[in-house]
């Protein structure tokens, strides 16, 4: 029987790249994807949802308070909101306008990337710190903590933290400084899921908001994210996100998540109302989280390293490329690396990646070091069954045997 896609005219593909929302995220949790079709049969009110959802949030990362959001993005914008107007109502119904407000958010030159624009959405300006000399090949020194010390103005809103392996410096030292001088640190930590131990790592040393993707390793529906850290910045992230069209005095929101009593009055939509998140969502993203926290590390990767020893396997004994499974302690989720002797195949590996992708089936693989002849594929997106479809696949691209 064809499934929905095939009913709608769209081609299913073979994800051998791993999560990513341009391949429509990882592979959802069956008992997610059920407990979204129960919720979607009744209405609740989204406020009380919401402040259930963050107080399980909060149980599993260690951290005051916590908020489902449509992605990691959309919980970068909503906490950089809430430290620019703080639970201040009329501040959060003129941004972006932010005149008489702190209108700078610091962050390290290397970390820069394309998704920091869900910060700049808020208005703000990003203030780059540091000289990346180790990533340039002028040197090994990174931005460091006393340079942020330095850049902390009367315009900071807050500093704004990339985290990964190699971030420089390390957030416990930023924390340090900024929590000197009383400015939040947000924390992007979209991609930093598995290992488990990461959900409770960053409020445990210091950050004060984190962002993680619901999509991705957690397995729950794409488009959700977790946001969690201090309970007056949730708050205020909540109040610039939820539907605000509601009479004051008629308003009750949760006293777990909004305190009323701090409020001259309710604020209109805010700057994150865009960023909706529907109940479906909410319900998926922590019947997954349960089930992330409660399945451990070790099933997963064993998993994952099935797979890529199958693929490996399957790929063994080509003359025009060297094929090995990247099994590293430091590397949370194996790959297989095929290093391709490109005058020996009498192609590339951008040309090689491109002729998967565009063949039948479509096969998507990792292309982030096809300037080195190297292809690598994922297995956290594969099934079982297809890590032998790749590798004939490509076989049959590298020999020209079918």
């Amino acid at each position: 029987m064809p499934n929905v896609y095939q009913r709608l005219g769209v081609r299913t593909i073979i994800n051998a790249k791993g999560p990513s929302t341009r391949l429509s995220g990882g592979v959802m949790r069956p008992e997610a994807a059920a407990a979204m079709a129960e919720a979607a049969g009744f209405c609740v009110d989204i406020a009380e949802l919401q402040a259930r959802a963050g107080a399980l949030i909060a149980a599993a990362t260690g951290a005051e308070a916590g908020y489902v959001t449509s992605g990691a993005a959309a919980g970068l914008l909503l906490g950089t909101a809430a430290c620019v107007t703080g639970i201040d109502p009329g501040r959060m119904n003129r941004l972006p306008d932010l005149a008489g407000m702190r209108d700078e958010v610091l962050v390290a030159r290397s970390q820069r990337n394309f998704y920091d624009h869900a910060v700049r959405g808020v208005g703000v300006r990003l203030v780059e710190v540091g000289l990346a000399d180790r990533y340039a090949g002028a040197g090994v020194r990174d931005a460091e903590a006393w340079e942020f010390a330095d850049a902390i103005g009367e315009r900071t809103a807050a500093i704004f933290y990339v985290a990964t392996p190699e971030a420089r410096p390390r957030l416990p030292d930023l924390v340090r400084v900024a929590r000197a001088r009383g400015v939040p640190v947000v924390v992007d930590a979209a991609a930093q899921l598995p290992p488990r131990e990461n959900l409770r790592r960053f409020i445990a040393e210091g950050a004060d908001l984190v962002a993680y993707s619901g999509g991705k390793a957690i397995g729950g529906p794409q488009a959700s994210g977790i946001l969690c850290g201090r309970r007056d910045l949730i708050m205020a992230a909540a109040l610039q996100h939820l539907d605000m069209d509601v009479i004051f005095d008629q308003w009750s929101p949760p006293a777990a998540l909004i305190d009323k009593s701090l409020l001259p009055g309710a604020p209109q939509h805010g700057i994150g109302r865009p960023c909706k998140v529907g109940k479906e969502e909410i319900v998926g993203l922590v019947t997954a989280l349960a089930l992330f926290i409660a399945e451990g590390d070790a099933a997963p990767r064993a998993r994952w390293l099935r797979l890529a020893n199958e693929l490996a396997k399957g790929l063994e004994g080509l003359n025009n490329a060297v094929v090995r499974v990247l099994d590293e302690p430091r590397r949370p989720v194996p790959m297989v690396e095929l290093a391709l002797d490109e005058a020996a195949a009498r192609t590339t590996a951008l040309a090689l990646a491109k002729t998967l992708q565009d063949g039948d089936p479509s096969i998507h693989v990792d292309p982030s070091r096809v300037d080195d002849g190297i292809v690598l594929f994922g297995p956290a997106c594969l099934g079982d069954g297809e890590p032998a479809i790749v590798a004939r696949r490509v076989r049959q691209l590298l020999t020209g045997v079918a």
